[in-house]
């Protein structure tokens, strides 16, 4: 059972949450030390039923009561906090009034994740956190099996990229890859076909590519150059939404929706 604690700014266990909006600081520390943070009740309860349990949950007053319904099975200490201290720690108003230290769960094999898979995404050089945390979200609600994400993505376990995937990023299987065209192969030896996101007015229109039900691996790039020259080229297909006159393309996060419902098991449409 969860236990509570009042601490006040001195605390050195506050010392995991300070420089929460200095993403370069945060970036670098926490893949060095092995832990990430989890912000707001609903992102602590889905890290909670997956067997991630925190060091410790740093809780507002106004917020307490909840925290130690959610973590009532967990042996966990709730380090309860004024808005001050939060604030003043993190540098920045805490409006969710729960922040969790935890370790970084260790990541799969991407052999392990694509062997019996049937329908993957890949990210390839995405920089923006919110943009990877959609796209999580959008896999967990739209049957992917599992997200491949490449070196020079966005952490997905950095703090914005947990919240906006509202969780989903403990709950969808994902690892690592060095590049798109690195892992094309082992997406062959599965029965995948790869299918390239792509504006470009030579891809095959999406309504006319999704009619076919086989396997796919869901290629998407960058925000504003998508997906690199060499990871086009290593695809199966190219793919474009097709656009009103005016805009070119959607974002990255909205791309992803579209196409990820669109080729998706029919059982997510339901």
């Amino acid at each position: 059972m969860a236990s509570v604690e009042r601490i006040d700014a001195a605390d050195p266990r506050l010392e995991r949450y300070r420089h929460l909006t200095d993403v370069p600081v945060r970036s670098v520390l926490e893949v060095e030390f092995g832990r990430f943070v989890l912000e707001g009740l609903l992102v602590l309860e889905r890290a909670l039923q997956v067997g991630i349990v925190p060091a410790h949950v740093l809780v507002s007053e106004r917020m307490v009561e909840r925290v130690v319904k959610v973590c009532e099975h967990a042996d966990v200490t709730l380090l309860l906090a004024t808005d001050e201290v939060l604030e003043h720690t993190t540098g920045y108003h805490v409006h969710r009034g729960v922040l969790a230290d935890a370790a970084r769960p260790a990541l799969p094999a991407v052999q392990d994740l694509v062997r019996d898979a049937s329908f993957v995404l890949v990210l390839e050089a995405l920089r923006d956190h919110a943009n990877v945390g959609a796209a999580f979200r959008n896999a967990a609600a739209l049957g992917v099996d599992a997200v491949l994400v490449t070196e020079d993505c966005a952490d997905p376990l950095y703090r914005r990229a947990v919240k906006t995937s509202m969780g989903s990023v403990l709950q969808v299987p994902w690892t690592r890859i060095a590049s798109v065209v690195a892992v094309v192969p082992l997406l062959h030896d599965s029965g995948l076909e790869t299918v390239a996101m792509t504006p470009h007015l030579d891809a095959i229109p999406l309504p006319e590519a999704a009619a076919s039900t086989r396997p796919r691996a869901i290629l998407v790039g960058t925000e504003g150059l998508g997906l690199t020259r060499t990871a086009l080229e290593a695809a199966d297909a190219w793919v474009r939404i097709p656009m009103s006159e005016g805009p070119d393309s959607l974002n990255a996060a909205a791309a992803t929706a579209v196409a990820l419902y669109a080729f998706g098991p029919s059982s997510a449409r339901q």
